[in-house]
């Protein structure tokens, strides 16, 4: 046990020390930090499906609109109301959980496929008005006019906008602190909770649970970290379009929490950077790297079904 717990620390450290060094390692490999932060926050949307995927057993295909919510509450934030990189991602979070928990309550009753398709469905509510409010949200063209600000600490100011270092360890910061309470709530009783009900949900019911209160709560924190990253998300690109809201985009969380390892903590992020680093690789070559990718997910789903995570703790155990 003591053992076991040791190796857990220690690649606990070297995930951790591998991200704070990665402006420093990553071009080495021809990498650049901008992808860095690119990861962080695709790596935290995706962490945020599989918070509700992976430990409640509810699959939801509309999690963009709560990441989209949260890019665009940002930006409004940035271009209208205050120039301050702090408030737009706490204006984005709020913004995209707030409407995440109180479309919840409607969603909570169904179940699987059902589920699934009327999460799409308020999704892709958001992406046409998204779309057609060009007045507002800037329709097609996205909503411009606005980027993230320096970041005033009282003894210093960090340049976010034209350092991207300096961005990338404050991404980094945000991703440590919203990974950092996802862990603490999935290690409290309510997460135990939810992996209970994710076992064996009738079970939980005769025990006396209250499963669509548990299955409500934690889709709202999944919508309010997704927010974030979408928050994140626009102050890394000083852009939110409609494309943030689109259900393909909620597909490619959900293959970033499938092809690292669902049900695992890390896996998601795992995932991440093998999708967001082959995505900008293979795009740079050739106009059909989604077919390349999909050949991939097809290889990981077939032959390895708890992903690259649950392969590399298969062999590490051999």
């Amino acid at each position: 046990m003591i053992k076991g717990r040791t190796s857990r620390l220690l690649v606990l450290a070297a995930i951790w020390a591998a991200l704070i060094a990665a402006p420093y390692w990553m071009p080495l490999f021809g990498g650049y930090t901008a992808l860095g932060s690119r990861v962080l926050v695709l790596a935290l949307g995706a962490m945020s499906v599989n918070f509700l995927l992976g430990f409640t057993g509810t699959l939801s295909f509309g999690h963009a609109a709560w990441f989209g919510l949260g890019a665009y509450g940002a930006g409004f934030c940035l271009k209208w109301f205050a120039l301050s990189s702090p408030l737009g991602l706490l204006a984005g979070t709020l913004l995209g959980g707030i409407a995440g928990t109180l479309l919840g309550a409607l969603l909570v009753r169904r179940r699987g496929v059902y589920f699934a398709m009327v999460t799409i469905a308020f999704g892709q509510v958001f992406y046409y008005i998204a779309f057609q409010w060009s007045s507002v949200t800037g329709g097609d063209d996205g909503l411009r006019g606005f980027s993230r600000q320096p970041l005033h600490l009282g003894f210093t100011t960090i340049d976010l906008l034209n350092n991207a270092d300096a961005f990338y360890y404050f991404v980094l910061v945000c991703f440590a602190a919203a990974v950092g309470l996802m862990g603490f709530i999935l290690r409290s009783p309510f997460g135990r909770t939810m992996i209970a009900i994710r076992e064996n949900e009738r079970r939980a019911r005769f025990l006396g649970i209250p499963v669509e209160l548990h299955i409500w709560i934690a889709f709202s924190l999944s919508c309010f970290f997704m927010a974030f990253a979408g928050a994140l998300y626009a102050e890394l690109n000083n852009f939110a379009d409609p494309r943030v809201l689109h259900y393909a985009l909620s597909g490619d969380f959900v293959i970033m929490a499938v092809m690292g390892g669902m049900r695992t903590f890390w896996g998601p992020l795992l995932g991440a950077i093998v999708f967001v680093v082959l995505q900008d690789y293979l795009s740079s070559v050739t106009v059909n790297w989604m077919s390349f990718i999909g050949i991939l997910i097809v290889l990981i789903v077939l032959f390895f079904p708890r992903g690259i995570l649950g392969l590399i703790r298969q062999r590490s155990a051999a």
